[in-house]
């Protein structure tokens, strides 16, 4: 894996890297702090998954407001899921305040199962490395984007164009 850094500063990230054409690893992630969710509760659609290391920040807020504006342009067959450490409740308040409806927020904070299936666990901060996957209907990785700056924002472009090439 590329090396990762944070304002220059490099990072370990933990777990296996996921390459385009790889079968989606699942994982058991929580929707609430009593309800878990799996890659596999979303079979049949496709999925982008939009990882951040807390909705706290700028450039994380930003990407997810903008992952939910698209979401309503994208249709019924696509599901746009925010990851990241944030506790679950956090993530709820987070979207009430800034009004983001469309997209699926869950919590990697119990165990870090995502973050060490899709090679985005921080080692150091123990929060998820910012990156992007598109997930067809059958559980194929189609698109991937591992930031190599934990600061920069994806290419917000790209990963909808490999979303609606799926649809």
């Amino acid at each position: 894996m590329a090396q990762a850094t944070f304002k220059g500063n490099p990072i370990t990230l933990v777990g296996t890297e996921v390459k385009v054409g790889d079968q989606a690893p699942d994982f058991k992630i929580s929707k609430s702090l009593v309800e878990d969710a799996s890659l596999s509760d979303y079979a049949g659609k496709v999925k982008l998954i939009s990882v951040v290391p807390s909705l706290d920040t700028g450039v994380c807020d930003a990407q997810t407001r903008r992952f939910n504006e698209e979401a309503a342009k994208l249709g019924d067959n696509v599901v746009i899921l925010t990851i990241s450490v944030d506790l679950p409740f956090a993530q709820s308040r987070w979207c009430g305040a800034a009004g983001v409806d469309k997209v699926v927020t869950l919590s990697d904070y119990k165990n870090r199962s995502f973050g060490k299936a899709y090679g985005v666990l921080i080692e150091e901060f123990q929060l998820l490395m910012r990156s992007i996957f598109v997930i067809d209907a059958e559980g194929k990785v189609q698109y991937v984007e591992y930031l190599g700056e934990m600061t920069e924002h994806p290419n917000y472009e790209a990963a909808i164009e490999a979303v609606k090439k799926l649809v």
